[in-house]
């Protein structure tokens, strides 16, 4: 099975939450793993807690571990900096599922980094 889904971002470097789109995305009474993957070189995936100023400081500290620019890449569309901080982010993550829900810790939650906004991203959930 594989599904789905777009998320609209509307800043430069944003994380959010995006745990329900991809419960969603789940069969009924599926048991097993899924794969959350971002589509785009620009925006990665993880696993962490939603927590407004925790998605803040990623945002910062993204920021302040890559340059904005000096990157050899920027001669050519000027967005080296983004691929850099999804690099540090990764692209997806698996997931156990249960009973057709994530079976995520108590403060878990799936994030989308946008790296490269505003932009609408495609997001991938696949089990197999």
């Amino acid at each position: 099975m594989h599904r789905t889904f777009d998320v609209r971002t509307d800043r430069r470097l944003q994380a959010l939450d995006v745990t329900s789109q991809v419960a969603d995305a789940l069969p009924a009474d599926y048991d097993g793993i899924c794969t959350v993957f971002s589509r785009h070189t620009t925006t990665g995936v993880c696993v962490n807690e939603a927590e407004s100023r925790l998605l803040s400081d990623i945002e910062s500290m993204l920021a302040a571990s890559v340059a904005d620019d000096g990157w050899e890449h920027d001669e050519l569309d000027g967005n080296a900096d983004s691929h850099l901080r999804a690099l540090l982010v990764g692209n997806g993550v698996s997931i156990p599922v249960v009973g057709g829900e994530l079976d995520l810790g108590t403060w878990q939650s799936v994030l989308l980094v946008e790296c490269d906004g505003p932009r609408t991203r495609t997001v991938s959930v696949a089990t197999p």
